[in-house]
């Protein structure tokens, strides 16, 4: 169910924002620094109750204001209204869903999937293993429908035998105990990621061809332990190497995708240019698998596509956007940069924003 309306109150440098977005395609031009990226942000809290710009949410409320409000509608019979508010001086974010407070950011999440390619999505090729972990478990999350709660006990087994680490005189029954539990949800997460990735490969591997042509190319999970042993087993050999960094060294909490060109990793290997296709690939190619589930539709944040991406791949790019059954958002500063590579069939809206204010344009190819 795409958003059908939206509206945003004490965000950045914008005055109180109410627009209709379109079902498809969202085009949103402007110059550096008048409000585009904030625009997207304020989706980015309703859809994942956090920001991609700043840890600290309250950093994104207007200085001269208390409260930070945002408010959405998903379009279906009946609608479903979304809402979250961070006020400046609470301590949390308030959620609701179809007018009903939740505590979990995951019940906003299952209604709003969601996935942001901006110029930090390097990171997914770049950078540590949590990034793209964090990206292994959105599509998961999405696939199993248990996957919050196993990973949740996962992380709290964890959290314990950790501690129990740190201590100077370890309870050896408690930690057996956690080691169990530890061994226990992480075989159930490993099983759940290693059936997603499955999943998953064909869809990439077929996106990502028709964006750009990297046979060499591939992309592999490790599950955090090794394969060939039982994580249990492991868990209770290697106390002791434990104790000395005193954290736990294997587990699914080190689960990773692993990028690799032939026998190089690809960040040592890729352009800026191929990077972006890739990552753009991979972000793409999960929306696609959710539609082919038929569980959800993705809805699509996408700041600054004409960066590092040429004319040819730009239109590849739109051209995939196009045979989605999604809603995207795309920003640039130049209107010739997004523009002419959709179809008369594709439904595209343009706004333009200037100073904070946001104004809806007439259509144009």
């Amino acid at each position: 169910m795409p958003l059908e309306h939206l509206h945003f109150q004490g965000l950045r440098n914008l005055p109180a924002v109410t627009w209709q977005p379109g079902a498809h395609v969202n085009l949103i031009f402007g110059d550096n620094g008048s409000g585009k990226t904030s625009l997207l942000e304020g989706l980015h809290i309703l859809g994942m109750g956090r920001s991609f710009r700043t840890r600290q949410l309250k950093h994104a409320i207007t200085h001269d204001q208390d409260t930070l409000t945002l408010f959405g509608r998903l379009s279906g019979d009946p609608v479903l209204p979304l809402g979250v508010e961070r006020r400046r001086d609470g301590d949390g974010l308030s959620v609701r869903v179809a007018g009903e407070r939740v505590e979990r950011i995951a019940e906003l999440a299952r209604h709003l999937p969601m996935q942001l390619i901006n110029p930090d999505a390097f990171r997914l090729i770049e950078g540590a293993p949590a990034a793209r972990r964090e990206f292994l478990d959105w599509g998961v999350f999405y696939v199993h429908p248990d996957f919050f709660e196993v990973w949740r006990r996962a992380r709290r087994a964890l959290k314990h035998r950790n501690a129990l680490l740190r201590h100077d005189r370890i309870d050896e029954q408690s930690l057996a105990l956690w080691s169990r539990e530890l061994a226990r949800w992480s075989d159930r997460l490993d099983s759940m990621r290693s059936d997603w990735m499955a999943r998953f490969s064909d869809v990439f591997n077929a996106t990502l061809a028709e964006l750009i042509e990297l046979p060499e190319l591939s992309l592999r999970y490790h599950r955090g332990w090794d394969k060939n042993r039982a994580l249990e087993e492991i868990l209770l050999e290697s106390v002791a190497t434990d104790r000395q960094m005193k954290f736990t060294q294997q587990g699914a909490q080190r689960a990773d995708l692993r990028l690799r060109m032939g026998r190089y990793p690809a960040a040592e290997v890729l352009s800026r240019g191929q990077q972006k296709l890739v990552v753009s690939a991979m972000k793409l190619a999960q929306g696609r698998l959710l539609e082919q589930e038929g569980r959800h539709r993705c809805l699509y944040l996408i700041d600054d596509l004409a960066a590092e991406l040429d004319m040819q791949h730009r239109r590849a790019f739109c051209r995939l956007l196009e045979q989605m059954n999604c809603q995207t958002f795309l920003t640039g500063i130049e209107p010739a940069s997004l523009e002419g590579h959709w179809s008369d069939a594709t439904d595209v809206r343009r706004f333009h924003v200037k100073h904070g204010r946001l104004a809806h344009l007439p259509t144009a190819r």
